[in-house]
C-alpha cells in the first residue's frame, strides 16, 4: 500500500479541491442588474408645472439608486450643486411603497430642468418598483408631484 508523504497532495485530493472550487464559483450569485435601467413617467406638480421625468436606476446587491431629470420643475434662479432634497415614492410589488431619497444634484442654471440623484434606497431580489410621486425641496420651497402616467417601458425589476 502506498502512502503519501506529509505535505503533498495526491492527484485525487487535488482533483477534489478543484471540483469543489468550481462548484463554489458556479453557485456564486450573478451580478445583479435592474431592468429596464431607464424609464419615463409624467408628473403633475401643481402650480410648479408638469412634464416628463426620466428615471435611471442602478443596483449593487440590495443597494439601489435612481437618478431623475424632469421638465416638470424648472429652477427659477441658479441652484447650486447638492442643494436640492428629493424623495421619490414608488409602488413596491404592486401594493406597498418604498422611498428613495437624497440631496445630491448637479448645479442647475436659472430656467433649467431639475435634475437630482442619485437617490438611494434598498431593494430585494425580484422587487418591482414604479414611481408614484416626487417631492423636491429647493431653497425651503417644496414641490410635490404626482405621477399622471404609468412608468414606461414598465416598472423597475431588481
Amino acid at each position: 500500500m502506498r502512502h503519501l508523504r506529509s505535505g503533498t497532495l495526491g492527484f485525487g485530493t487535488a482533483l477534489g479541491v478543484a471540483v469543489a472550487a468550481a462548484g463554489t464559483l458556479a453557485m456564486a450569485p450573478a451580478a445583479t442588474a435592474v431592468t429596464p435601467d431607464t424609464a419615463t413617467v409624467s408628473f403633475d406638480c401643481g402650480s410648479f408645472g408638469s412634464g416628463t421625468a426620466t428615471l435611471t436606476a442602478t443596483q449593487d446587491g440590495t443597494a439601489a439608486t435612481i437618478s431623475l431629470a424632469t421638465s416638470a420643475i424648472t429652477a427659477p434662479i441658479d441652484v447650486g450643486a447638492n442643494s436640492v432634497t428629493s424623495t421619490l415614492t414608488l409602488t413596491k410589488n404592486g401594493s406597498g411603497t418604498t422611498e428613495f431619497s437624497g440631496s445630491s444634484n448637479p448645479a442647475i442654471p436659472a430656467g433649467g430642468e431639475v435634475s437630482t440623484g442619485p437617490l438611494t434606497g434598498t431593494v430585494a431580489a425580484g422587487d418591482s418598483l414604479e414611481a408614484t410621486s416626487l417631492k423636491v425641496v429647493v431653497f425651503g420651497v417644496t414641490a410635490t408631484c404626482k405621477a399622471t402616467s404609468p412608468q414606461s417601458p414598465g416598472p423597475f425589476v431588481f
